[in-house]
Formats: structure tokens, sequence, C-alpha cells
């Protein structure tokens, strides 16, 4: 009798932290949109484009990204009057690279596909992640360089997990982590998000940092951002390779 005492409030238990968790994700995602500008105001916003500059390898590099809802992204920067593109038109990844030897537009598949299919949506995971297909769960606190934060595991729809970590005053996001395997071997990659800046009311951040293994691959820095603008379809569309 005892035993099957004992075994109704273990299992009453495991049910009450599991929708005490529940909880607390929404309530931090709630407060994580709040502090970004509100759900209104952030689902008013139909395109974006941000300018600034890459640092990585000692070299620096004009950046432009454009973004457009619900999934389109396009990244390109400048180096040495070289172009390199890297875009996703909702459907299709693709890429311009002439430091791997070629000027012709290249589809992207697999792994890096995913990724930036991922990256394109405009909301990010957060949002709306259960009509999304992902699953979010409440890991604790830690401590991030002398800030508590709130740990979130995002299992995504599509398996890959990250893990996103909010400051646990305001619930903004300072970093996300994910591990990567390519080719049998695990790569941790981290984005450090740094300098929030209201922008028309809306919460972003102007540094983020990209490291591999811990080691820092490349800062950027945001210098303008530019909400509701106009853009064109085809501008995320991989050009037709010349004959």
């Amino acid at each position: 009798m005892k035993n099957k005492i004992a075994i109704f409030l273990l299992i009453s238990f495991i049910l009450f932290s599991t929708h005490i968790f529940s909880q607390t994700v929404d309530e931090i995602i709630s407060k994580n949109i709040e502090t970004k500008g509100g759900l209104q105001k952030l689902k008013s916003i139909k395109s974006m484009k941000m300018t600034g500059k890459v640092f990585t390898g000692g070299f620096e590099m004009s950046m432009t990204l454009w973004a457009k809802r619900p999934n389109k992204s396009r990244m390109e920067t400048v180096f040495q009057d070289q172009k390199t593109v890297q875009a996703y038109d909702g459907e299709k990844a693709w890429q311009i690279n002439p430091f791997m030897g070629s000027n012709e537009p290249q589809e992207i598949k697999g792994l890096q596909a995913e990724d930036l299919k991922e990256k394109a949506d405009f909301d990010g995971p957060l949002i709306d992640y259960k009509k999304k297909g992902h699953k979010v769960e409440f890991m604790g606190k830690e401590d991030l360089e002398g800030t508590e934060v709130y740990k979130l595991k995002v299992t995504m729809k599509s398996g890959r997990v990250v893990y996103i970590y909010l400051d646990t005053d305001s619930c903004i996001e300072l970093k996300q982590s994910t591990t990567l395997n390519y080719q049998g071997t695990e790569y941790l990659v981290e984005t450090i998000f740094g300098d929030y800046k209201e922008v028309d009311g809306i919460m972003v951040p102007h540094f983020i940092e990209t490291k591999l293994n811990g080691q820092t691959q490349a800062r950027i820095i945001i210098e303008k951002v530019e909400f509701n603008i106009e853009i064109d379809d085809s501008l995320f569309k991989m050009p037709a390779k010349e004959k």
C-alpha cells in the first residue's frame, strides 16, 4: 500500500512539474516578446534591412542583410570588391562565393541549407513555436559571464536542438548555441547578442559575435536598421547561371 502511495505521489509530482515548466516557458517567452516591442508591433514588421560591418580574421567587410516575412533572407558581404551572397527564397537556399573559385550562383543543400532555412524565419523560433512544430523546454538558470540567464532548449521541427539563453530580468536573448555534425565531426556554434538599441519601438541587437568551438570567428557591428521597406521577391531568387 505504501509503495502504491509513493508511486502515485511521484507520478503526481512529475505531472505537476511538467505543468509548472510549461507555464514557465510560456511566461518567459511572453516577457521576451514584450521586451522586444510586443507581439502586435513585431508582427507589424513585414520587411527589414540591416547594414553594417563584419570583422573576421583581421579583415573588415561591409555587410547588408535583407529579410522579408515570412521566411525570405539575403545577406551580402563585400571584401576587396568581391561580393559574397547567401540567400533563402522561401524554398531554396543558394549562394555566390567568388572565394571558392566561381561567381556563378550555386544551390546549397544539406545541413547548411537547413540552417539558412531556419534562420530565415522572420519571427525567430520562439514566437508561435507550437504552430511551427518546435518544442521548447525550460532547463533552469545559469550564469553567463556574470549575468543570470534562463536556459531554454528548443527542439526545432527538423530535429535540430538549439539552446537559447535569456537575461532573467528582461528575458531578452543574450546567446544561442547549437551543435552541428559535419562529415562526422561535431562543432559547437555559438552566437552572442549585445548592444541592444530601440529602432521604431523594436529592440534590436547591434553587436553579434559568432564562435566555433569557443573561438571567435566573426564580429558584426550593425550600423543601420530599416523596417517595412519595399523589397521585391526577386532579390531572394537565385539568378540563372550564365551560359
